[in-house]
């Protein structure tokens, strides 16, 4: 029997491997979509996802406060940031699927399960390319230890779907628009052109991971009549266990679709006045 989508993720989740996990990811992808250009969509589903996505036994997971800092400026502090990113996809991918496992019973436009399919392709390619990266630095993804808490954000909105988006795509995933241009300038100050291509890459796809969260929350808005940045602003407090902090990429922010009303409000800081002309 061919298997549902949510099935298909569910299979992506419960594969340890990371490098097995990203080619399964990206085979299922391929069947997806080579399904809806034909016509013949697979079956959505229903699928019983994990509470925690299978792991290999490397890397050692950490509390955050435990995982060792590194200074960028070295070559070990640079493969360090590396690993950091490889570990932080690997988490995207799963992210991606679990969103379509577990919440595959909400009803939903078949363009909510085309975006996330494709979020986590590209996750997947980013991962490799990644790890492409720490190969060739005479490293791999499992070298160090890596930061436990990066699945908490599923845990803690496994039954909220609002939630989910709020925190995920529209929180996570934007911090990751703010940082990856000061990475860009650490591997190109050292000349590894590599990972400047493979952090470009991850930089301009994650810009339509994070369009895809604003998306399909206010979609959710609309269907709910909630007022979607009080909301957000609602969700995040309710599940995110931080302050945001900039500086923030207001720029590529504003091209996923979040304008600083949404963001500014829950950070540590007042946003930066502007001087009338």
């Amino acid at each position: 029997m061919t298997q549902t989508l949510a099935q298909m993720a569910e299979e992506v989740l419960r594969t340890a491997d990371g490098r097995e996990k990203t080619a399964l990811s990206r085979r299922h992808a391929d069947r997806w979509f080579a399904a809806r250009d034909a016509g013949t969509p697979i079956p959505v589903g229903t699928a019983t996802p994990p509470d925690q996505p299978a792991r290999p036994d490397r890397p050692e997971l950490l509390p955050p406060r435990d995982v060792p800092r590194r200074r960028p400026g070295s070559p070990q502090g640079r493969i360090a940031l590396l690993h950091a990113v490889a570990h932080i996809e690997l988490n995207a991918v799963d992210l991606h699927w679990d969103i379509i496992a577990r919440f595959s019973q909400t009803p939903l436009p078949i363009g909510f399960y085309d975006d996330w399919v494709k979020a986590a392709d590209e996750e997947s390619k980013h991962f490799n390319l990644i790890c492409d990266c720490l190969d060739r630095l005479d490293s791999h993804y499992g070298a160090l230890p890596a930061h436990a808490g990066m699945w908490r954000a599923a845990e803690d909105t496994a039954t909220d779907l609002m939630g989910r988006l709020a925190v995920v795509p529209m929180v996570l995933e934007a911090r990751g628009l703010d940082v990856t241009p000061g990475m860009i300038d650490i591997f190109r100050k050292a000349g590894d052109a590599a990972a400047v291509e493979a952090l470009e890459i991850i930089y301009a796809e994650e810009v339509h991971h994070v369009a895809y969260g604003s998306k399909w929350f206010h979609f959710l808005c609309g269907r709910h009549d909630l007022d979607p940045k009080v909301a957000f602003h609602d969700l995040v407090r309710t599940y995110f266990h931080s302050t945001l902090k900039p500086p923030f990429n207001e720029e590529k922010r504003a091209e996923a679709g979040l304008p600083p009303d949404f963001y500014w409000p829950l950070s540590e800081e007042t946003p930066p006045r502007t001087e009338n002309p």
